[in-house]
């Protein structure tokens, strides 16, 4: 026995959600997904059930209301359904909307995941979006584990101190130095142009100069404020601007290992 159709939400609604059917019918799956979601929110909400079902919301889209009105005309119906079934593609395959348990979950009902129940509004949708952003698989595999988990719980400022805090301790153990030596004076004895252990012989003094500035820089501005003192850090796109930098500076790091090595 297949459940009743959900009360309490309808998907004519994303008439009024999003009033200008040609740029509806233009926006990317997740552009309109995070319109969707928020509908089925509402409905699940408002609802006795706690699941949607795809052909229930895509023939309410032909429904009239009751002054007789459709939400779209039958020229945009069509285009606007396959904007729907996008976006409700894309929100099963980000595992935003997952089957319900049982028999009901293969004949196609779905129910909001756990994550997709946190969001409270768009900006937390836009922020869950900012971090898949972020991929694991291109992070250095001294931060590519605990700077990942982090990122993705929301604690940015987490993130971005412990990739700075790789880097630290990644220039620190390549120098030979000990665990008494840290933070800028240690960075800048490493990467000193004439003397450093991890500067380069072959490049011109003044790209060794920026090289060690740079490496100072990144830790002055970003590892040092954060092993002090709080700092709120919000913004996902400027943390994981932060981490890719981090990142990069450990890839350098790693050369400079490498080519000590095979000058030896």
């Amino acid at each position: 026995m297949q459940p009743e159709a959900i009360r309490g939400g309808d998907m004519r609604d994303l008439a009024t959600a999003v009033q200008d059917v040609e740029h509806l019918v233009e926006m990317q799956p997740e552009e309109l997904a995070s319109t969707l979601i928020f509908l089925l929110k509402k409905r699940i909400d408002g609802g006795q059930q706690r699941m949607v079902i795809l052909g229930n919301c895509l023939n309410e889209l032909g429904t009239r209301d009751n002054q007789g009105k459709v939400p779209f005309e039958d020229q945009w119906r069509g285009k606007v359904e396959v904007a729907v079934i996008e976006a409700w593609a894309w929100l099963e395959a980000q595992g935003l909307l997952v089957p319900v348990p049982g028999t009901n979950g293969q004949n196609g009902w779905r129910r909001l995941s756990r994550r997709a129940e946190r969001f409270q509004d768009e900006r937390d949708f836009s922020q869950y979006l900012a971090t898949r952003y972020l991929r694991k698989e291109l992070l250095h595999p001294k931060i590519a584990a605990s700077v990942w988990s982090a990122f993705l719980r929301g604690e940015f400022d987490v993130a971005v101190f412990q990739a700075m805090k790789a880097v630290e301790t990644s220039v620190r153990e390549a120098a030979g130095y000990s665990e008494s030596d840290y933070g800028l004076d240690m960075v800048r004895r490493a990467f000193h142009p004439e003397k450093g252990p991890l500067t380069s012989s072959t490049a011109p003094k003044a790209e060794r100069e920026a090289l060690m500035a740079l490496f100072a820089g990144a830790i002055g501005s970003y590892k040092n404020p954060h092993s002090h003192r709080d700092v709120e850090l919000s913004d996902p796109v400027e943390a994981m601007e932060v981490v890719m930098l981090a990142n990069h500076l450990l890839r350098i790091v790693d050369t400079r290992t490498a080519d000590e090595g095979s000058e030896t």
